[in-house]
């Protein structure tokens, strides 16, 4: 991966795969639709209910304002309750509701079980190649949010 044009390669099948992905979960839901950031900040708070606007916000890498209206539309869509936090009035948690809940459990499932199908139809060598593969993606991803959070 020493040149520019296998980096972008990197890169593109990456972004190609997770569209790709998002696109084939989309049509096995009756759900309405989840945006991107949307289904960020549900996955979020059910990682770590009673989170705060502002440090979901940070989390995200997201605008305050930006967070506080998707709360304000998972809310209406009945994914997420705000509550006061009791240490600090002015502050709201966010947890996540049942449904939330499931929607995710429901989305993980249909993707793993998608990924699964996918990776059983290449051949022994693709699938040890990815495989291989797993422990560089993963520090590439770390890497990358270690960047982030320095700026």
């Amino acid at each position: 991966m020493h040149t520019d044009n296998r980096v972008g390669e990197l890169a593109d099948a990456l972004a190609g795969v997770q569209r790709l992905i998002r696109r084939r979960l989309r049509g096995g839901t009756t759900e309405p639709r989840l945006r991107g950031a949307q289904v960020d900040l549900l996955r979020l708070i059910v990682a770590r209910p009673g989170i705060g606007v502002s440090d979901a916000a940070r989390e995200l890498y997201l605008a305050g304002n930006s967070v506080s209206t998707l709360v304000n539309q998972l809310g209406s869509a009945g994914y997420l309750v705000r509550e006061t936090d009791p240490d600090d009035r002015r502050s709201a948690r966010l947890l996540p509701t049942p449904a939330a809940e499931a929607r995710l459990t429901d989305w993980h499932e249909r993707r793993s079980a998608l990924v699964r199908e996918q990776v059983a139809r290449l051949d022994e060598a693709d699938r040890q190649a990815l495989e291989a593969a797993i422990p560089a993606l993963r520090r590439l991803a770390r890497s990358l949010h270690e960047e982030v959070e320095r700026t």
